[in-house]
């Protein structure tokens, strides 16, 4: 199956990756949780537009590559949602008119400033807002945050223990940054964890294919969407639902 890191990998990393034993497939497990990785606004822009018009306005943006993940995370969440399995969404905060909370952030970018509130777009969204296609039900967790990974500082793997969460399946952006800070937390506390290529982007393409690349032979497994619906059919409905409340399942329509 060819690989969005395949032109990027030469012979001699394809030669040690051979003879390392690294890239074995983890597999899932019994009990999984879908994690959405800051699929906002302030990472696709507030439209559909080339990369490099969309970070004029929004200076994180992705761009294109975003919202070429938004129909497949679509079916990734109608595919969750149809066997009741948890989705949590993360994504950031509001920042302080200092940046004082950016930590960090505020030093790596001339442009931080332009995270604050009052100086965003005129636009009819909020920054930090979930991208509407793909927003949370009433039933799931958003989980704000403050450093890349989703875990750091928030109540997520609390969630994780007291659902008996075993198995992680991860989307998201940016690939090099939150995705892959949340994924080595989730495998520091032994998760089994797939990432959805299909649903995971970043604004490097480079960046994107490596870090996918890498993560793959070392934390976990990177998958086409296909594989884990696949896997999302092979599960009991309702393993939850005696510690969250889904809404009644769709009733077809008589033909």
């Amino acid at each position: 199956m060819p690989r969005v890191w395949d032109k990027f990998i030469t012979d001699k990393d394809r030669a040690v990756y051979a003879g390392t034993g690294y890239g074995a497939r983890t597999g899932y497990g019994a009990r999984p949780a879908v994690l959405v990785v800051d699929v906002n606004y302030n990472f696709t822009g507030d439209r559909d537009m080339p990369i490099v018009e969309s970070i004029k306005t929004w200076r994180n943006s992705c761009g294109d590559a975003g919202w070429a993940a938004i129909p497949p995370t679509q079916r990734l969440l109608a595919a969750a949602r149809d066997r009741q399995i948890p989705v949590f969404f993360s994504t950031g905060i509001d920042s302080r008119p200092d940046l004082f909370d950016q930590g960090g952030w505020a030093f790596k970018n001339s442009r931080s400033r332009e995270s604050l509130p009052v100086v965003r777009p005129q636009t009819a969204v909020r920054g930090n807002d979930i991208v509407r296609e793909i927003a949370p039900q009433p039933h799931e967790i958003l989980i704000e945050k403050i450093k890349p990974s989703a875990f750091h500082g928030t109540p997520l793997l609390g969630y994780l223990i007291d659902l008996g969460i075993d198995t992680l399946i991860v989307t998201g952006t940016t690939t090099s940054g939150c995705v892959r800070a949340s994924v080595l937390d989730a495998f520091s506390q032994n998760y089994k964890i797939t990432i959805v290529e299909d649903c995971t982007f970043d604004r490097f393409e480079s960046s994107h294919a490596i870090n996918l690349f890498d993560m793959h032979c070392k934390y976990c497994d990177v998958m086409p969407l296909d594989d884990v619906t696949a896997y999302f059919d092979t599960l009991e409905r309702g393993l939850y639902a005696n510690r969250i409340a889904f809404p009644p399942a769709a009733v077809p329509v008589p033909a």
